[in-house]
């Protein structure tokens, strides 16, 4: 479970643009992938979020500069991942990295079903023998965790607290703003956030 790829979706859920500096999309992207890595679906709520997580362009700014304010071209992804892409050019991780295309086996490896998915996962060596075990040992975690400590548990799989308020935020434009009653704060509001995903 912790380690399930999103269902595949037609197209982003949020859509601003206009900002000035990429780090401005900060919030829109923590909530855009669940607060975790887009890569290896390390969550915030496994340790400091501060310094821990990054903003990507997943083509990179310096070889395609006119993208850097792109909101498209931007994911959210842990400071681990970030940098073992560095420059490197890599297909879109918001199409690849989907359940239908990915999943995560016992063992703590990543199984890909399409050619450019494997392509990802090796160039971000997503299958190193210190992620499987690091997989492996966060299965266990969670699941001791389950079954003897519930609140620990809801804490690990569940949504973090500081929750950005997207509606509250004035990006320059945004050509989605539907997408603010979908967020995962407006959905904590409204009592629809499931307390585990």
């Amino acid at each position: 479970m912790i380690f399930d790829y999103p269902d595949p979706r037609k197209q982003r859920r949020h859509g601003p643009s206009g900002y000035a500096s990429y780090g401005s999309y900060r919030p829109w992207l923590r909530d855009e992938f669940d607060f975790r890595c887009v890569y290896c679906l390390k969550r915030e709520t496994w340790g400091q979020v501060t310094g821990e997580f990054d903003l990507d362009h997943f083509e990179p700014q310096s070889l395609n500069p006119r993208r850097r304010l792109d909101y498209l071209n931007l994911v959210y992804a842990c400071r681990r991942c970030n940098s073992v892409k560095r420059d490197q050019t890599v297909g879109d991780p918001f199409n690849l990295l989907r359940s239908e295309n990915v999943g995560a086996l016992p063992d703590g490896s990543l199984h890909a079903t399409d050619t450019e998915t494997r392509r990802l996962l090796r160039q971000l060596d997503l299958n190193s023998p210190r992620l499987k075990k690091w997989r492996r040992l966060w299965m266990r975690i969670v699941t001791l965790a389950e079954e003897h400590e519930a609140d620990l548990y809801y804490q690990l799989v569940g949504f973090p607290k500081d929750l950005p308020d997207l509606g509250k935020l004035k990006p320059p434009s945004n050509d989605r703003r539907d997408s603010l009653q979908e967020c995962s704060f407006a959905r904590r509001q409204r009592g629809e956030l499931p307390s585990v995903y």
